[in-house]
């Protein structure tokens, strides 16, 4: 049982991961309730700071989960839920929706789930996407395939990263993806291949605003080394340059107009070989994986795990309670596009040279 003066949060997730997001929110008194599934029974998780664990054999069935969850809250009152995997914030979403509890809701949440959905809403708002078909109609493939050279790619609407995703080089060879599939097709979008530099951006929101944010460049695209095999590596890109200012700048727009309130995100863009545009490719309301939180924490000394709980603590409070910062000599937003800031700052030259970081090994995957 919790006490009125506690805030209950109630995370979940499929994978190990957040052990430092509980941490925080048990540091700040919190009531912190783990959902997981049953294979991470003995994981590695910060049991500590947890005061209830529970386990699902799949949080993917969410009709069970919302049965699962509303149990508990009868005798349990939940002011915040918090997807800790990219494979759960749609969960996430239909719980809030459900116990009409703060925070993203399913239609804001597909925005950051659903490839094919924040292509569409990229669209609108006017931002560079690769062109794209939904695989819906045949019609609308065949006159797209007319007028988009290849190659395509064919990528899942809702899986995490680059899973799932194929390069087609020729209508014959879609067609004969897509008879496999079968009524699988409608899940996935086709998209034109541009060739080029994969970069990333991790932000920190609070009511609406973007309060920190670092810009990376992949050493090596993240498909490319999913499928190929290798080490993915990162490095942060020299404060003050073109295309980190460009590359922050079109981040802060976008999550603007994809109505993320507060909370953390991960996006990424491609910067076309040949034209030398970005494009946006993608977002997640979650922190960065491969170890990005580690790099960024090693740079800046912020935590994006820590912070992220800081904010949904204080999302419906009058300020966001800045702290777990390291402070920077000489900071100052002044080559900076995002708004003055404790958690934004820009940091001396000793720290523009970050060297990549180990991100983690992938085995080469056969088509």
């Amino acid at each position: 049982m919790t006490n009125q003066s506690q805030k209950t949060i109630l995370c979940i997730t499929s994978y190990e991961k957040g052990q430092e997001f509980m941490r925080e929110c048990k540091r700040r008194g919190s009531y912190v309730i783990l959902l997981t599934v049953t294979t991470l029974e003995d994981a590695n998780w910060p049991r500590e700071s947890i005061d209830e664990l529970f386990y699902m054999p799949d949080l993917s069935k969410v009709d069970e989960v919302i049965r699962g969850v509303s149990f508990l809250a009868r005798s349990r009152i939940i002011d915040r839920i918090v997807a800790l995997d990219d494979y759960d914030v749609l969960t996430g979403a239909a719980l809030r929706e459900h116990l009409r509890i703060p925070g993203m809701g399913d239609t804001t949440m597909r925005y950051f789930r659903d490839k094919l959905a924040m292509r569409v809403k990229a669209q609108e708002h006017g931002f560079p996407v690769p062109e794209f078909v939904h695989v819906l109609n045949y019609g609308r493939l065949h006159e797209y395939m007319a007028r988009v050279p290849p190659p395509w790619m064919l990528k899942p609407r809702l899986e995490a990263s680059t899973i799932g995703i194929a390069k087609i080089n020729t209508p014959e060879e879609l067609w004969s993806r897509l008879d496999v599939l079968g009524d699988q097709q409608s899940f996935y979008l086709l998209e034109r291949y541009i060739s080029g530099d994969v970069y990333h951006v991790d932000s920190l929101v609070f009511d609406r605003q973007v309060v920190f944010a670092e810009a990376h460049r992949y050493g090596r695209p993240p498909l490319e080394v999913f499928h190929e095999g290798g080490i993915s590596t990162t490095r942060t890109l020299p404060r003050g340059s073109e295309d980190e200012l460009t590359l922050k700048a079109l981040s802060r727009q976008v999550i603007g107009a994809f109505g993320q309130l507060h909370g953390v995100a991960h996006m990424e863009f491609i910067k076309g070989r040949e034209e030398g545009h970005f494009y946006f490719l993608e977002t997640a309301a979650r922190v960065g994986g491969a170890n990005i939180v580690e790099l960024i924490d090693a740079s800046t000394g912020i935590n994006l795990w820590r912070e992220w709980a800081t904010i949904e603590l204080a999302s419906d409070e009058q300020s966001y309670p800045t702290t777990y910062l390291t402070s920077t000599p000489n900071a100052s937003p002044a080559t900076s596009p995002l708004p003055c800031h404790p958690l934004n700052p820009v940091h001396p030259a000793s720290h523009h040279k970050c060297p990549s970081i180990l991100a983690g090994k992938y085995p080469p995957l056969l088509e």
